[in-house]
């Protein structure tokens, strides 16, 4: 696999079919997100399904990503869109209380008004129309409209700089959670976290259902950035979305944002995710923007582990040529080198050493190739994260899961593999199954480094070893 960074793509109405889901793993995609704000209980389930029996068909270890809608502040029903104009007076009221100005639409959290102020900035449909809140009362708030445009029925409401009471998993949340590990999700993305006791407890509700799934982390809002660090160190990954993101802070800051974001997972250990409108022209156009192409060309060069598409591929009529723009892009520039930021990686226990070390080691030898060995994926999580130079880095599993969670990782092709009792018989079938799919001749040096314990073989050890 000459590409290294990963992709995710959206599913929806425009990619549900199998044949689709199909062709988008051919064409490179490594893990599928279902967006359950969207999905309905039977749809996801039945995606889930068709992921799984399609990656089956091609030996190929794809995830499934379940993301959470999160405690999202929505507008109620409608019965036609309004079409607001600037000076316009909006009210937002609790549901059950009556409008008092003709342009009124309720919402889905009782507390706003309580968390609110005379004079915040109210953000609609991510940016599309900016208000003011000029009048709080106990049961509504009036808002002056800043921006024309048109407010259909549940649009997404932010409040840039606000902190909001709301609860880190909703009603909907657990029972799209239960779904989840019904469906034996991979990862389970949670919306608008602002701290670690957020990821925290959706991962306790997760381990109580007994799911295996690893937690992503959406950095959302200003809070999150606040508590970055302690939010980095609580989640498996943590998404960059930069949709609602961009609505909360300054729009200049927002590329700054991503990179300081960026670069602290790299120090910290832990995976990331680059997200929301990458491609966003290609929902209608067949080719990107030569700016897309730089924004996506930067999220690969600043080596995140993963670029992601919503719209693109879940309504947008290109998804397959979306995928194809993402691993050319990412392709071309990963050839050129990258940010760096793996040499920051703060090394913290034994386990980060030996890898530090296994990757000068390959990087050293011309041609070496890394082979992990692993029960959990963990080492070959920290291996990826200092960036090896070499194309090939393989990851070596007795499980399934593992192979898929890896699926997410920069730069690892993962090999479902039963060990042996002995470390030499491990070896040699590691070996042939690399000749077998010509990622090695004869002679090629192998950097093999494991943290499983065998006879021969001690934990957080490195043997060097030729093909």
């Amino acid at each position: 696999m000459s590409r290294k960074s990963k992709i995710i793509i959206t599913l929806g109405p425009a990619t549900e079919s199998a044949e689709m889901i199909g062709k988008l793993i051919d064409a490179g995609t490594n893990v599928f997100r279902l967006n359950m704000s969207h999905a309905k209980h039977e749809w996801a389930a039945e995606m889930s399904k068709r992921v799984r029996s399609e990656s089956d068909k091609r030996d190929a270890h794809v995830a499934v990503l379940f993301d959470l809608t999160g405690p999202s502040i929505r507008t109620g029903d409608l019965e036609k869109p309004y079409n607001l104009l600037e000076g316009d007076t909006v009210e937002f009221r609790k549901v059950g209380t009556a409008a008092t100005v003709p342009l009124s639409t309720t919402v889905n959290y009782d507390g706003l008004m309580g968390d609110v102020t005379v004079g915040n900035t109210l953000v609609v449909e991510n940016g599309a129309m900016l208000m003011r809140i000029d009048l709080v009362e106990t049961d509504r708030i009036l808002c002056l409209v800043k921006t024309p445009g048109t407010m259909g029925s549940r649009r997404h409401i932010n409040l840039p700089g606000v902190r909001l009471n709301l609860p880190a998993l909703t009603e909907k949340d657990h029972l799209d959670l239960s779904l989840a590990v019904e469906c034996g999700a991979d990862y389970i993305a949670g919306s608008f976290v602002r701290d670690s006791a957020h990821v925290h407890e959706l991962r306790a509700a997760m381990e109580a259902l007994e799911g295996e799934a690893q937690i992503v982390a959406k950095v959302e809002d200003q809070e999150a950035i606040r508590n970055i660090d302690s939010i980095i160190n609580a989640a498996d990954v943590i998404m960059i979305a930069r949709g609602d993101l961009g609505t909360e802070v300054e729009f200049e800051e927002l590329p700054i944002l991503q990179r300081r974001i960026v670069k602290r997972c790299h120090e910290l250990g832990t995976r990331v995710i680059v997200a929301t409108q990458l491609l966003e022209s290609m929902i209608t156009n067949p080719t990107p923007t030569r700016a897309e192409v730089t924004d996506v060309m930067n999220a690969a060069y600043e080596e995140a582990d993963c670029l992601m598409l919503s719209g693109e591929t879940s309504v947008g009529r290109y998804p397959e040529r979306c995928v194809e723009a993402l691993v050319r892009i990412s392709s071309r520039i990963e050839r050129s080198g990258g940010h760096g930021f793996g040499q920051n990686v703060l090394l913290r226990d034994e386990r980060q050493k030996t890898a530090r070390a296994a990757v000068t080691l390959a990087d050293s030898l011309p041609d070496a190739r890394i082979v992990v060995l692993t029960r959990r994926g963990v080492l070959a999580n920290h291996v990826a994260m200092l960036r090896p130079r070499t194309a090939g880095f393989y990851a070596f599993t007795p499980t399934e899961r593992v192979c898929r969670q890896l699926s997410l990782t920069r730069g690892v092709r993962a090999f479902k593999l039963a060990f042996a009792s002995n470390i030499e018989e491990t070896i040699k079938r590691v070996t042939e199954l690399l000749r077998r799919e010509d990622l090695v001749r004869a002679g090629t040096p192998i950097v093999i480094v494991s943290d499983i314990l065998s006879d021969h073989f001690a934990a957080n050890s490195i043997l060097l070893h030729h093909a």
